[in-house]
C-alpha cells in the first residue's frame, strides 16, 4: 500500500436522463458508459476507476431511478438501490434545467431513509444551459435536507466544476488500497462493453418505440490469425414488426447500426473488426426471467 494512499467507492445515483453516465465517462476520462437521450439507457451497474498520484475512486453509474414497469425494471431498480450500500458517498445527481420533479422528490425521500451515515453530495448538472434562478430553485430545495453534505452546479458536457466536484469526493475517500491497476478504467468484460456500444448505437438510430425494447447478446468472438476479431452478435426485439424496423429497406438500417459501432470497438480491442448483427424476436424477454440471465442482467 502506498503511503497515505486513499481510495474509495462512490455510487452515482438519479432520475433518469439527469447526465449519470456522461459525468463518469468524463471523470474517467474515456467512454466507458454508453449515452442516449432515452430515459434509463443505463440498465446495470457499471465501475468506472480514476486513478491519482494519491487517491482512487471507484464510480458506481447505476440506472436512472423511476417506476418499474417490468421485471428488467426491477432489475434496474434494484441495482440502483443496493450500490448505495458500503460505499464512502453517494452522488445524486439533478438536472438544473428540469428542476426537482416529482421523480427527483421520491428519490430525495428514499436517499433520506437509505443513506444512512453515508455523506451525499449533490451535483446540479446542466448548469450550463439552465437559468440562475432555476439552479437556486434546485438549491434551496437540497439545502432543506441535513443529508446533503455539499451542492455544486456542474456541467457533465462541458466540464465546468467537474474538477472541484472530483475533489469534494476525494475528500471523503479513506486511507486504503489501490483496487485497480493505474491503467484500468472499468470492471466490465470486453463483451459487456461490445454488447452495450451495439445497444447505443441502436438506440441513436432508432424510432422512440422501439430502443427500451432491445437487449444485445454477444454470441461469438474470435481472433483469426491474420489479428482479425469476428464479432457476431444479436439484437433482440418484441415484436415482428419492430425486426423489420431494425433490419431497414434492404438491411440498410442494421448496417448502419453496425457502421456506427464497427469504430468504437475496433478501438476497444486494438484490432480490425469484422462485425455481424442479426436480429431476432424474443416476445416479452424483458419479463422473461430466463432471457434476462442470458442478457446479463442478473444478481450473480
Amino acid at each position: 500500500m502506498k503511503d497515505k494512499f486513499r481510495s474509495g467507492f462512490v455510487t452515482i445515483i438519479g432520475s433518469p436522463n439527469v447526465g449519470k453516465s456522461t459525468l463518469m465517462n468524463r471523470l474517467v476520462g474515456q467512454k466507458i458508459s454508453i449515452v442516449s437521450e432515452r430515459a434509463q439507457t443505463t440498465r446495470s451497474r457499471i465501475a468506472g476507476v480514476v486513478s491519482r498520484r494519491d487517491y482512487q475512486i471507484v464510480f458506481l453509474d447505476t440506472p436512472g431511478v423511476t417506476g418499474a414497469k417490468n421485471r428488467l425494471g426491477e432489475y434496474m431498480l434494484k441495482v440502483a438501490y443496493e450500490s448505495l450500500k458500503d460505499v464512502e458517498c453517494i452522488l445524486f445527481m439533478l438536472d438544473a434545467s428540469k428542476g426537482i420533479r416529482e421523480m427527483d422528490e421520491a428519490l430525495i425521500k428514499n436517499l433520506r431513509e437509505r443513506a444512512g451515515d453515508t455523506p451525499v453530495v449533490a451535483a446540479v448538472n446542466k448548469s450550463d444551459i439552465s437559468t440562475f434562478d432555476g439552479i437556486e430553485t434546485v438549491r434551496e430545495r437540497l439545502e432543506k435536507e441535513s443529508f446533503v453534505k455539499h451542492i455544486i452546479p456542474i456541467s457533465a458536457e462541458t466540464g465546468r466544476n467537474v474538477d472541484k466536484l472530483e475533489a469534494i469526493l476525494a475528500g471523503y475517500l479513506v486511507e486504503g488500497p489501490q483496487y485497480y491497476p493505474d491503467d484500468m478504467v472499468t470492471d466490465q468484460p470486453m463483451r459487456v462493453i461490445t454488447a452495450e456500444i451495439i445497444r447505443e448505437k441502436a438506440l441513436k438510430c432508432l424510432r422512440q418505440e422501439i430502443p427500451h425494447g432491445i437487449g444485445v447478446d454477444i454470441e461469438r468472438i474470435f481472433l483469426r490469425e491474420d489479428g482479425i476479431h469476428d464479432i457476431s452478435a444479436v439484437i433482440y426485439c418484441e415484436r415482428e414488426s419492430h425486426k423489420g424496423i431494425i433490419i431497414g429497406v434492404k438491411g440498410a438500417m442494421l448496417k448502419r447500426i453496425g457502421s456506427a459501432a464497427r469504430p468504437e470497438i475496433e478501438a476497444l480491442f486494438g484490432t480490425k473488426v469484422n462485425l455481424q448483427l442479426w436480429v431476432k424476436v424474443r416476445p416479452d424477454w424483458r419479463n422473461s426471467a430466463n432471457a434476462l440471465r442470458e442478457l446479463g442482467y442478473t444478481d450473480d
